[in-house]
């Protein structure tokens, strides 16, 4: 098994080509099949308390775990076919991030960046 992000996406587009599916993988239809994947990440969570959210039984666990995978495939799909490097994009993102959410600021807030400025 893969344990590495780059032997994943190898793994993952090997799937892919071995069935022929790339020419189904458009940015715009798998952009769609995520968010479809990521809405039934939600649904496990639905009527939970935000307690009962916390300690998910292992059946749930494990459904959560399928949902969540399927979203992170097809991110990574979209990543492969627009030329995007999650690890740069990500710690990218982070480091704007930590611009627009100073320590100093925000710590223990959940407030939106622009109420910082």
């Amino acid at each position: 098994m893969p344990d590495s992000i780059d032997d994943l996406r190898a793994r993952v587009n090997d799937f892919v080509e071995q069935r022929d599916w790339v020419q189904f993988h458009s940015p715009k239809n798998l952009a769609m099949a995520m968010i479809v994947e990521a809405a039934e990440v939600v649904e496990h969570f639905q009527w939970m308390t935000e307690a009962d959210s916390r300690q998910l039984d292992q059946a749930t666990k494990e459904q959560v775990g399928h949902e969540l995978a399927d979203t992170f495939v097809y991110l990574m799909r979209i990543a492969e076919v627009c030329g995007i490097d999650l690890i740069a994009a990500a710690n990218a993102k982070i480091d704007l991030n930590a611009q627009k959410y100073p320590v100093d600021k925000c710590k223990g807030s959940n407030a939106k960046y622009t109420d910082y400025q």
